[in-house]
Order: C-alpha cells, then sequence, then structure tokens
C-alpha cells in the first residue's frame, strides 16, 4: 500500500489536487465501513500526499451522511509515521 506524509480532506468543490504527480487511487475498507471516495496518493513537490474529497467526487454525500471515521481511519493508515510526518490538513467549505 503507498505511503504519504501528508493527508488532506477536500471540502466542497475541491475534489482533486492540482499538480499532483505518480498518482494512484486506493480503495480502503476500515472498521468503520468505506470512506467518502478513493483515496488519491501522489506526490506534490516531492512530498507524498493523500488526498480524500469529504463529499466524495462531484459532492455526492451529504454533509450528514459523511463517514467522518471511516475517512480519518482510512488517510491515517495511508500516512507514515515518521517523527515529522502524519500532519492532516482539512479544508472546509
Amino acid at each position: 500500500m503507498p505511503q504519504a506524509k501528508i493527508g488532506v480532506i477536500g471540502g466542497t468543490g475541491l475534489y482533486d489536487i492540482e499538480g499532483m504527480t505518480d498518482i494512484e487511487e486506493v480503495d480502503i475498507n476500515t472498521p468503520f465501513g468505506k470512506p467518502s471516495d478513493t483515496i488519491v496518493v501522489g506526490r506534490l513537490e516531492g512530498v507524498g500526499i493523500a488526498f480524500l474529497p469529504r463529499h466524495g467526487k462531484g459532492h455526492r454525500i451529504s454533509p450528514t451522511e459523511i463517514p467522518s471515521r471511516a475517512n480519518i481511519y482510512a488517510l491515517k493508515s495511508l500516512v507514515s509515521r515518521g517523527s515529522d510526518s502524519g500532519y492532516y490538513m482539512d479544508f472546509w467549505s
């Protein structure tokens, strides 16, 4: 399974990160069910990024139906655990 240094949860209207390279889509099952969508893992300016659109691609999941626990569990499983890693950014709209 690919690893990233940063996990990003995208809010409304943010369905990808421009400039990412070496992209791989990862489908993860968690103890809390499936996350909102597949997680896109790639590189941005040399840094490993794991990106998950909070509402799913195309905004198909309403705020009350977002599987938050599954989303966090899935991202955490992809973000490496080195001393300088594990930073999460959350873009809420």
